[in-house]
């Protein structure tokens, strides 16, 4: 297993590991990142200043990914770490908790000074590792991010 940047061929592998997520747990399919227009393009979505998006890959198959992005209508200062989602295959072996490091460590070199994000709250073994990093509990949300079916809001300071 490796942990590197996104490429293009990637894309159909991470939309599919993504949306088995969402029917693996039975989240909500709208207001969600399931139904976020990047979600097929992830590559594209990322390419940009100040964003990552990073991916878990054994051979050439994709198995789980995490990403830095600008909060949008937030504050510069503010990203958000964005669709961390994995497959089945690999959840439980410590890659979350592994890609959130790389994920914060990326966001601080970009300049961020504090990390968001969104999240369900039956996805509790998540919320865990969040918590264990040092995010902290928001009584509301933060930016624009779309996903109104989200109703866990945390931030941590970098």
């Amino acid at each position: 297993m490796i942990i590197r940047e996104i490429c293009a061929k990637d894309n159909v592998q991470i939309e599919a590991v993504i949306k088995q997520c969402f029917l693996d747990f039975k989240l909500p399919l709208t207001g969600t990142a399931y139904e976020d227009a990047e979600t097929p393009k992830m590559f594209e979505a990322y390419d940009e200043d100040r964003a990552v998006y990073l991916v878990v890959a054994h051979n050439d198959n994709v198995l789980g990914g995490a990403g830095i992005k600008q909060l949008k209508n937030a504050d510069s200062n503010v990203c958000e770490l964005q669709k961390m989602y994995f497959s089945s295959e690999i959840r439980g072996q410590g890659f979350g908790k592994q890609l959130l490091v790389k994920c914060l460590e990326a966001a601080s070199a970009m300049g961020y000074e504090r990390c968001y994000l969104e999240t369900i709250p039956s996805l509790e073994a998540a919320i865990h590792i969040y918590e264990q990093n040092g995010f902290q509990h928001r009584s509301a949300p933060l930016g624009d991010t779309g996903h109104y079916s989200c109703g866990i809001w945390m931030e941590k300071h970098l």
